[in-house]
């Protein structure tokens, strides 16, 4: 792999949790493994009056006791930046001029937004104003954290203001599923094995089913989650980003535009859902208190900072359909929630059944099934149908699978860790591109419409510690959803929660 040209990653909330917990973790584990560009420094910013000194024994909250924690640490800086003027940000630009100088680091720069998004129009301004959003010998990258937006308008409005002050090549949308590896690998599974892609159309795929499940509530965090909910969360940036990935047609070379140019053509074939088709193709829920293992669990409107009242979706079921020449007709279903069984993310594709039947037990009549698994236990599962040993023609289903665990002279880098190199690289391909975002928020805001105005879409209650409102096994016509467990290998023989 390359290394990536000096430059310095300037972090605008570096005293917030997001660094604490995923980015500054991230960089030492890309410095452990001889990743990070040459010379390379990290500047922390963000309003708290902080040292050099001060930032760099925070940060030993946070990465874990090794031999090189402090040769890592030596590349953090800090500076304290306010973001209302300016003017505030003429101290920032002088301390990069000195580190560039000092250290001898070319003045590339990638600045990451991880701020509430209220500041991701202020930010960019304020580098622009001061000479920082643009050079003519070196590049210049921001990345911004979602969400990007919270409907149509204001994500079309953020991207206006973004592309006043940076070009869009300049611009990395964050979307940390992206940088999964087993996401990643659905495009090798696909278009590198003669065996899958002749299959992946509607000739012989009955239906794709995504799930992203977890078994935590709002965790304390039910003020943020009142304004935005399962559908803002999770279904219209990470959900639909992966089931682009899905059902994308293959591009003609792996780079960033045309990997991007084919996920932009599938969000453009979704099927409009009306405001008052809503009710058929989806279904939303709120996790209710309920007794799991033994110990009582409060429901979603008994969490701290949530309305009593709240008609917030903890869980939602969607299904829709890509109106192009590869999957016409085929339903597509997607699912997530909080407060579910299990911690589970993966993609389930449903083959046809074959067209006669010749044994006659019901396992041989089961689809064949394709699964994906995102996390944990990360991975790729086969469902077939085989001859039990003995007399007849007895058919039982079998497994066949792999497992990333398996690669054990290889790393599974961490999202974060994948993403950020790229970005250093000035590699997109990872990264949502503003008309896809666009798109995205396009198919969705009738839904939002719908849920804001129309007092008589149910919002259903489902115990906490179950698989979501039964109402949303009637999403599916002709099947049911798939209930994975925590454990891909030997699945269907135990469950692990």
């Amino acid at each position: 792999m390359k290394k990536a040209e000096d430059q310095i990653l300037i972090i605008f909330g570096a005293s917030g949790d997001l660094t604490k917990r995923k980015l500054i973790p991230a960089l030492f584990d890309l410095y452990k493994q001889n990743l990070l560009p040459q010379k390379f420094a990290v500047l922390g910013a963000s309003r708290s009056a902080l040292s050099d000194d001060e930032f760099r024994n925070r940060a030993d909250e946070f990465i874990p006791d090794d031999e090189k924690r402090e040769e890592f640490k030596k590349l953090l800086f800090y500076q304290s930046v306010q973001n209302n003027e300016a003017d505030d940000f003429i101290p920032l630009k002088e301390r990069l001029d000195e580190l560039s100088g000092s250290l001898e680091i070319e003045p590339n720069y990638v600045f990451y937004l991880s701020t509430p998004p209220s500041l991701y129009p202020v930010i960019p301004k304020m580098l622009c104003l001061n000479g920082l959003s643009k050079s003519e010998n070196n590049f210049r990258r921001l990345i911004v954290e979602k969400p990007f937006g919270t409907d149509l308008k204001s994500a079309k409005e953020l991207n206006k203001q973004l592309l006043h002050y940076f070009e869009e090549e300049q611009i990395y949308r964050i979307d940390h599923y992206l940088g999964k590896e087993t996401v990643q690998n659905m495009l090798v599974t696909r278009f590198s094995n003669g065996i899958f892609e002749p299959l992946w159309n509607r000739r012989y795929i009955e239906r794709v089913e995504i799930t992203s499940a977890e078994s935590l509530g709002v965790e304390g965090r039910g003020g943020y989650y009142e304004s935005s909910g399962a559908l803002r969360d999770m279904l219209q940036n990470h959900l639909l980003q992966v089931a682009g990935f899905v059902a994308m047609e293959p591009p003609v070379v792996v780079e960033a535009d045309a990997i991007r140019n084919e996920t932009l053509k599938v969000f453009q074939s979704l099927r409009p859902i009306k405001e008052n088709e809503v009710s058929r193709y989806v279904i939303r829920g709120q996790y209710t208190n309920s007794s799991i293992g033994g110990q009582k669990v409060a429901g979603y409107r008994e969490e701290p900072g949530v309305d009593k009242l709240s008609r917030t979706e903890t869980f939602v079921a969607l299904k829709f359909f890509i109106d192009n020449w590869r999957w016409a007709g085929v339903p597509f279903y997607i699912r997530t929630g909080k407060k579910l069984p299990t911690r589970v993310t993966e993609i389930v594709i449903h083959f046809r059944k074959v067209p006669h039947h010749l044994f006659g037990n019901a396992t041989s009549n089961s689809n064949n099934q394709l699964i994906i698994r995102i996390q944990p236990d990360e991975g790729i599962l086969l469902k077939f149908g085989m001859k039990t040993p003995g007399a007849g023609f007895k058919v039982q289903t079998v497994n066949m699978d792999f497992h990333y665990s398996d690669l054990a002279d290889k790393k599974v880098p961490t999202a974060y860790e994948r993403l950020l190199l790229d970005c250093m690289q000035g590699d997109a391909t990872l990264y949502s591109r503003g008309d896809a975002v666009e798109a995205a928020w396009e198919f969705v805001q009738p839904i939002i419409n719908a849920w804001e105005t129309n007092p008589e879409i149910p919002i259903y209650g489902y115990p906490a510690g179950s698989w979501g409102p039964e109402e949303s096994a009637k999403l599916i016509v002709n099947g049911d959803w798939r209930y994975p467990c925590k454990n891909l290998h030997n699945d269907g023989l135990y469950c692990e929660l």
